[in-house]
């Protein structure tokens, strides 16, 4: 399952967002966004868990959880939106 992580302090590492999941199961990948200017964190990431329970467990003993004093927001991803689709504006 693909959890997706927000409110991260901007100096969160992947390594840090993987040891706060580990102990609820195994985590498959972490990948906390960077951003391509700055070089820092976006604020933002994602951790894919592949026993759907665990995720699960996951999500609900660390949503609301206080990292680098944050309150982070955790929840499962939603599939990205394909972004081609018009969003109703026609330029010429």
């Amino acid at each position: 399952m693909n959890i997706y992580v927000s409110n991260l302090g901007f100096g969160v590492q992947n390594e840090e967002l993987e040891k706060l999941f580990t102990p609820y199961g195994e985590v498959s990948s972490v990948n906390v966004i960077i951003d391509k200017v700055t070089n820092r964190s976006r604020g933002f990431g994602f951790v894919d868990m592949p026993n759907a329970t665990a995720a699960e467990n996951a999500i609900k003993e660390l949503n609301g959880v206080s990292m680098e004093g944050r309150t982070i927001k955790v929840n499962e991803a939603k599939p990205r939106e394909d972004r081609s689709k018009s969003s109703g504006r026609n330029f010429y």
